[in-house]
């Protein structure tokens, strides 16, 4: 499995964290992957080079899904691109480790999905079957999506009726547009809340061990397959299926 993490600290809670998880997943039995993006220097700015062109391309040239798509199926997307990819083909988990920053991922795992999910790879059609790679026909079928991420909130602050936001719902881009887009089985994540002012690290640990150890067998989250009838051509669901109603709640069957 890869477990892919986001903290410049080597010091921090996160850190802590990862190291523990790492070692909890070899204990039982996980074969894990690391790509600790800070501490590699993952540049996470998309460039020409990206799409197997010269850097000095001029900019109006640069036609990013066409080209990195192009480079992908070429072979020549720069090497630490490829790195990754064959991480995650690789893997049969992906767990996302970051501190939610402005209710978002940090800039550089952000800038890691924008350059390793890459048309052709992560989406697109298939040039084989012509099908399109979304969701239940994703490449990505098969393997499992955990998100581990510790925010300063309360946890009230992130529940049903928080004024934060529910945390699915909160992380609707990541969770379903991106991992359950290309085809992962998507899981709950684990959110420590009020992860400032943590005093005693091990009921805290003891929480993630909990989920790392029900890592295959814990229920994914069930989004709405797009190609069974649920959704019309351009995308929208169905007006029978829970009609009158909006939200992102709509997409989970």
């Amino acid at each position: 499995m890869l477990w892919l993490s986001a903290h410049p600290s080597s010091g921090s809670l996160n850190a802590a964290l990862r190291r523990s998880g790492v070692e909890r997943l070899h204990q039982l039995g996980n074969h894990v992957i690391e790509s600790d993006l800070y501490s590699m220097g993952w540049d996470p700015v998309v460039r020409a080079r990206d799409g197997g062109r010269a850097e000095q391309v001029p900019t109006d040239q640069f036609r990013v899904s066409r080209d990195t798509r192009r480079a992908f199926l070429s072979d020549t997307q720069p090497i630490e691109v490829q790195v990754e990819q064959q991480k995650v083909c690789d893997a049969d988990a992906l767990i996302i480790q970051f501190p939610l920053w402005w209710y978002g991922v940090p800039a550089i795992l952000k800038g890691w999905f924008d350059r390793v999910f890459i048309s052709g790879f992560a989406f697109g059609i298939n040039p084989e079957t012509g099908r399109k790679m979304r969701f239940e026909q994703g490449p990505f079928v098969g393997k499992r999506a955990f998100v581990v991420t510790t925010l300063g909130d309360r946890e009230s602050a992130i529940g049903p009726r928080g004024k934060s936001g529910e945390l699915t719902q909160m992380l609707f881009g990541l969770l379903h547009g991106t991992l359950a887009y290309t085809g992962m089985s998507v899981l709950t994540p684990w959110a420590l809340a009020s992860s400032d002012f943590v005093k005693d690290i091990v009921p805290v640990q003891q929480s993630l061990w909990n989920r790392l150890d029900n890592l295959f067998t814990d229920d994914p989250i069930q989004y709405r397959p797009q190609f069974t009838g649920q959704y019309t051509d351009l995308w929208e669901l169905k007006e029978h299926i829970r009609p009158g109603e909006s939200g992102l709640d709509i997409h989970r069957g």
